[in-house]
């Protein structure tokens, strides 16, 4: 399938746990026909028994409740846990299991964050089932009506469909199986255009295409969220020459809380020349920002595709991009709460860094460096 632009939809922006949670949830409480959910991160806790319990919930009301999730993304995730949801009537799959036989495939995973009520109503964005999510970490979703639903419904069949994935309850690893849940498109009120755009790794990068697009046709501005920021040399560059042709180009990273340190500094490496260039770097402060969207002019993005070598490489990975000038001016609201909690890194104050600190963006840079040339 190729991406296209529909007209008649409409999208919601849901900043936060307390405004995302809530309304996923009574979205799963009033699904009638069916719920389909890919998720890369799935863990026991607190979360974990609310989303488990709904879920079990709408198999007792009738609903056909599909689950996908990544083997390594959910690892820590119980067999007691898998097993409840499957003898409560849920179809449980597991995407790319570890088998000796085919080790080199475990680097590519599936990062993708999809949940379809009811062939009519989509959301996706950074989230996952973990406490975090609800406590600790910042986080964007978009809720997402009309006929862009049709193009999710679409990417989740052919993943689900796949041999890449491997039934629980049988360990089967079938090739279309089970029927696949047919769209049921909504024509809405409004004009919102969108599409959604997906990368299966470098065998398809629709979504690093459309980005390098919308960078390097950028007139006003450039404004990019991202707790991975490990970006290509081309989206460097891009960055820096929008940065000099006057294009108010802005990056919103994860400050010191980080879950993976490591993939901070090695994305610090390019911080010199990109300050020097005019770019501004911001490091949000009240807690580790796990948000992927950006906005181009009136484009906008959300999704779960970060800027680093494994969402761009090697991941399944889904976006939904947005075409509407509301829609882009409330990001840009979200986008300058979030500046103002921020600290702005200055190109004089970088270059005065430690030692200390210039040897783990050169070890961990490195350390990327080979990462990148693994097929």
């Amino acid at each position: 399938m190729r991406e296209q632009w529909h007209d008649g939809n409409h999208f919601s922006l849901l900043p936060t746990a307390d405004c995302f949670v809530p309304v996923l949830f009574e979205a799963i409480d009033h699904a009638k026909d069916s719920i389909l959910i890919e998720l890369y991160l799935v863990e026991d806790g607190e979360m974990g028994e609310r989303f488990f319990t709904a879920l079990t919930h709408a198999v007792t009301r009738g609903v056909d409740v599909r689950l996908l999730i990544d083997a390594c993304g959910s690892w820590s995730l119980s067999d007691q846990s898998k097993q409840r949801l499957v003898d409560a009537g849920v179809s449980l799959r597991e995407f790319n299991v570890l088998t000796l036989r085919h080790l080199g495939r475990f680097i590519s995973r599936d990062h993708r964050k999809l949940i379809v009520i009811d062939g009519h109503t989509a959301f996706t964005g950074g989230f996952g089932v973990n406490d975090q999510f609800l406590r600790s970490w910042f986080e964007v979703a978009v809720r997402i009506t009309g006929p862009c639903v049709d193009d999710w419904i679409r990417l989740f069949n052919r993943v689900w469909r796949s041999r890449r994935t491997q039934d629980f309850a049988t360990g089967a690893r079938r090739r279309g199986d089970a029927a696949a849940v047919m769209p049921s498109p909504m024509r809405c009120e409004g004009h919102m255009v969108g599409r959604a755009v997906w990368g299966q790794g470098y065998r398809y990068q629709a979504i690093r295409r459309s980005l390098q697009h919308q960078v390097g046709t950028a007139r006003e501005r450039i404004w990019i969220c991202t707790p991975y920021f490990v970006p290509t040399r081309t989206l460097r560059r891009q960055l820096r020459r929008a940065a000099r042709r006057g294009v108010d180009v802005r990056l919103l990273l994860a400050a010191r809380d980080h879950d993976h340190p490591s993939v901070r500094y090695a994305g610090q490496r390019f911080f010199t020349r990109l300050l020097r260039s005019g770019v501004r770097i911001f490091e949000f402060q009240p807690s580790f920002i796990h948000a992927k969207f950006s906005l181009c002019d009136g484009w906008s993005t959300v999704g779960s595709c970060n800027f680093d070598h494994w969402s761009l490489q090697w991941n399944l990975e889904a976006n939904q991009e947005i075409d509407d000038p509301d829609f882009a001016t409330e990001l840009g609201s979200l986008f300058e709460h979030c500046f103002d909690q921020c600290h702005e890194i200055s190109a004089a104050r970088w270059a005065t860094r430690s030692r200390r600190q210039r040897l783990r963006e050169w070890g961990y840079g490195v350390m990327d460096a080979l990462i990148t040339r693994l097929r």
